[in-house]
């Protein structure tokens, strides 16, 4: 099953929020998302995705029919800056949004868009965003809580079958991610647009040291492979400058 769309769910869109010295633009900024084997793979290219079935040399087979994922502060952050922080008046990021917002992350090596702002000229060579699980009581979760009430206390939920049999992979991952952009992202006033693209390496998320599949189920709270399929998440994203929005950074 294909599943494209990408979903917004209790939050505001954040156009480009800070003070830019007097300079106007209308370049688009552009953030999308595809799924893929990421730079965790042996070759340490970035691959889309070609199936939403994966196998290795055991024999085992997984099909992967959803994989929503909860997002929440994503940040553009500018070369100049240390870190992205919510001070008032600090102008070190553009957010595309503040979230918490949905993913449903395409499958098959197709690429969504989530949002576009319009930053501020100037150079921008990084990512952050927080992998979020939804709070069962925080003010600030409560919009989200309403519109998805069987994601309170988990961030992810994968979907599909593993060798025939039904699974639901949910986790409570709760983590900060940085990614560099090599090379920056350089927003001129001249320009039109362009496109960041963020690559979750799901291929790699229910696979051991060896490359085998494991199965998604024993990756759930308290299972046996917990520990390596959030180890597995956190080390399989990364984030290039993708001007076409075909899931490959520009050089490739």
């Amino acid at each position: 099953m294909k599943r494209t769309t990408l979903i917004l769910a209790a939050a505001v869109l954040v156009a480009a929020c800070s003070d830019t010295s007097g300079l106007e633009t209308e370049a688009g900024v552009s953030l999308s998302f595809t799924s893929g084997a990421g730079p965790a793979a042996a070759s340490g290219a970035f691959l889309s995705m070609a199936s939403d079935t994966l196998s290795d040399g055991q024999s085992n087979e997984l099909i992967l029919t959803s994989v929503e994922v909860v997002l929440r502060e994503i940040e553009l952050k500018r070369q100049s800056a240390t870190a992205c922080d919510d001070l008032p008046g600090n102008d070190d990021c553009e957010k595309f949004e503040v979230g918490p917002v949905l993913l449903d992350v395409p499958l098959n090596g197709e690429t969504g868009t989530l949002v576009t702002i319009t930053p501020g000229p100037d150079t921008y060579d990084e990512i952050e965003f927080e992998i979020h699980k939804i709070s069962i009581s925080d003010e600030e979760d409560a919009a989200f809580r309403m519109a998805h009430p069987d994601f309170a206390g988990k961030s992810i939920r994968v979907q599909g079958s593993y060798n025939g049999q039904a699974f639901t992979y949910e986790t409570d991952l709760d983590v900060e991610q940085e990614f560099d952009l090599s090379p920056p992202v350089v927003v001129t006033a001249e320009m039109t647009s362009t496109n960041v693209t963020v690559l979750l390496g799901v291929d790699s998320w229910f696979r051991d040291g060896s490359g085998n599949l494991v199965n998604p189920q024993d990756g759930n709270k308290g299972g046996q492979h917990e520990s390596l399929v959030k180890e597995n998440i956190k080390q399989s994203i990364e984030a290039f400058e993708d001007h076409d929005s075909d899931g490959e950074p520009d050089d490739f």
